[in-house]
């Protein structure tokens, strides 16, 4: 099974890897906290949103119970300087000593963790599997695998999974005109969508057999020079939101691109199709009909999969970097820290590249998992 985007460390909002070492490191050759005046501050300053046991007190507050005493003192400086946005805490952290973080951090730090009653080790679904029954409404046309054998259909398998959500959304809303899309799970959540999409897109696609085509490969290829700068070098794109050409079905291709004359909107799309003549389509397509396909990425075959490379650096004391435990913790909160760290909203170069590929689905399933576990 494949791998869809390489998981790496799932920093979380008081949950994350911090690009800047320094804070850490020093924070962890001072001397250890005062929990008795770390309790102080919770009472007074902390307990309202964290609880005084550490226990986040609505949904979307992280628990604080049990953390790593180093990483509770980076987040802290974190948002002290501003590399985090959260009006409260910044203005909270700024008026605190060096010795104030030390303490309230050891505080919580030596909470017991918190105990979830829903928490257990079970077998979660992945977006992978989710997306797998729904895949059976497509099979008729697209095939059970994604690899299409119908003329003027295109094949699924091994296409960009933000791309594949997008063009179904278009159907939804009639910006494709075909009306049999259109009315292809029209139910479905945004969540359901991008787990369909995972799905095709972890199939190996398989090249067509030769395809009867009224255009000349190799008179297309030079006027593909445009195309791949976003469709990728001989049709296969590395970018998630751009579709991969290569091997797809020459008549689809030739409809597809006449359309931007007319219904599909894409600004770049419509200026070059406009000084294309009708041979020149067919040529292009034919040219990218004859290319080799592969698949756009590697997926997961389960949570589980995902989140065993995230535990590299989160199941155990790391002394490279503050990352945080992340078992038992709150879902909500996890869910928007990820989604933060990939939209480049909280300051991170490093969690931005890993989380930046995750759908919202991955997001979900990841987060759904974690907060299921029990803390440690």
């Amino acid at each position: 099974m494949k791998n869809i985007f390489l998981a790496a460390a799932l920093s979380l909002a008081l949950m994350g890897c911090t690009d800047k070492q320094e804070s850490p490191a020093a924070a962890a050759k001072q001397a250890a906290g005062d929990v008795g005046a770390g309790k102080v501050i919770a009472e007074k300053s902390c307990k309202a949103c964290h609880g005084l046991d550490g226990r986040g007190v609505a949904p979307a507050i992280p628990h604080l119970a049990a953390q790593r005493e180093r990483y509770l003192i980076a987040s802290l400086v974190e948002y002290k300087n501003g590399q985090r946005m959260h009006a409260a805490l910044r203005d909270l952290a700024q008026g605190m000593s060096e010795a104030d973080m030390r303490n309230i951090a050891a505080y919580y730090a030596r909470q017991p963790p918190v105990s979830n009653a829903a928490a257990s080790d079970v077998k979660h679904s992945s977006p992978y599997e989710q997306g797998k029954k729904l895949a059976a409404a497509c099979a008729g046309c697209h095939g059970e695998d994604g690899n299409s054998t119908q003329p003027g259909t295109p094949s699924l398998a091994g296409q960009q999974p933000h791309y594949l959500v997008a063009a179904i959304q278009e159907y939804h809303q009639g910006e494709r005109a075909t009306p049999a899309m259109k009315g292809m799970l029209p139910n479905a959540s945004r969540l359901e969508l991008e787990s369909l999409a995972l799905y095709f897109a972890a199939q190996t696609p398989k090249k067509r057999a030769d395809q009867a085509h009224g255009g000349d490969p190799v008179a297309g290829e030079p006027l593909t020079a445009m195309c791949g700068g976003c469709h990728g070098a001989r049709g296969v794109s590395v970018d998630a939101a751009t579709p991969s050409l290569a091997g797809q079905d020459a008549q689809y291709l030739v409809r597809s691109t006449q359309s931007y004359r007319t219904t599909r909107k894409n600004w770049g799309m419509q200026r070059y199709v406009a000084g294309l003549g009708d041979k020149d389509i067919e040529n292009i397509a034919a040219y990218y009909a004859a290319q080799q396909p592969r698949a756009a990425d590697k997926v997961p075959s389960s949570t589980q999969d995902l989140a065993a490379k995230c535990n590299r650096c989160h199941d155990q004391e790391n002394p490279g970097m503050a990352a945080p435990k992340m078992r038992g913790q709150d879902k909500d909160y996890l869910v928007m820290a990820l989604r933060a760290y990939r939209d480049d909203k909280r300051e991170s170069s490093t969690m931005h590249r890993m989380s930046f590929p995750y759908s919202n689905a991955i997001i979900e399933s990841l987060a759904t998992w974690y907060a299921s576990q029990p803390a440690n």
